[in-house]
């Protein structure tokens, strides 16, 4: 991106943090579509952007999301209730089968609890490559990324450019909502979502990688509880101006 360039999209992206998520979103689709879409994973916040993209009446709402074959019941029954609800189609993006087999072979079902360089491995194999494919012909992607979740995020902006691919625009219109907002929101418009919420679970990945939390714990601590708080990413959401935490390998 030319330099000209970056000082507009800064001066744009301050522009649009005075905005309202339903403006956010309005002017996302209105910019980028049909090459924009929300990245899944079933969690409460994706639930509010797609009822809220809903209410808009965008036209052809594309979703997508990674299916990284470690993933809980009730995160298919949430996909499933949306579909249902909203009659969205989801774009499934699975993991490439010959690396996971080979991974498998070579460090075991549960590498992820060996060694953070191992946990880095299995999320590069199962999620990085799976978003590179799903992000590779989007000009933008939108998120449910807020910067109450954790130390890692507290600094997204509403609207970024994403040179880990491609220089594509990525937005995080729930960027400034707390978590009551969220839930408030859900009750209010009787809004789907994953029941693995109601069982203490604030954030939700893998099963093997996500637990409930506790009622004084931080809303990620149930993810990768056995690593360093600072660097608990997977490498879905690494900026490197604004998180700090390392990018997955590959292989």
């Amino acid at each position: 991106m030319l330099e000209r360039e970056r000082e507009d999209w800064a001066m744009k992206s301050e522009a649009l943090e005075t905005l309202s998520t339903e403006e956010i979103m309005a002017w996302a689709f209105d910019t980028f579509q049909p090459q924009v879409a929300l990245a899944s994973s079933f969690q409460a916040e994706e639930s509010v952007l797609i009822d809220i993209a809903q209410r808009l009446k965008v036209p052809n709402f594309r979703v997508f999301t990674l299916d990284t074959g470690r993933l809980n019941q009730e995160t298919y029954d949430c996909m499933d209730a949306l579909k249902e609800r909203y009659g969205i189609q989801i774009e499934v993006f699975f993991p490439d089968a010959r690396r996971v087999e080979n991974m498998v072979k070579e460090h075991g079902l549960n590498l992820f609890y060996k060694s953070a360089d191992l946990r880095k491995t299995c999320c590069g194999i199962r999620k990085i490559e799976p978003l590179n494919r799903a992000l590779k012909e989007l000009d933008a992607w939108v998120t449910g990324l807020r910067r109450e979740q954790a130390v890692t995020r507290a600094q997204v902006k509403k609207i970024e450019i994403d040179r880990d691919h491609g220089n594509i625009v990525k937005l995080n219109p729930l960027a400034d909502w707390t978590q009551k907002q969220v839930w408030d929101y859900i009750a209010a418009h009787d809004v789907p979502y994953n029941k693995l919420h109601d069982q203490g679970f604030s954030s939700i990945g893998c099963a093997p990688c996500t637990r409930a939390i506790k009622p004084w714990e931080d809303v990620r601590a149930g993810r990768w509880w056995w690593e360093n708080p600072e660097a608990k990413e997977c490498g879905l959401h690494v900026n490197s101006e604004t998180m700090k935490t390392a990018e997955a390998p590959m292989d």
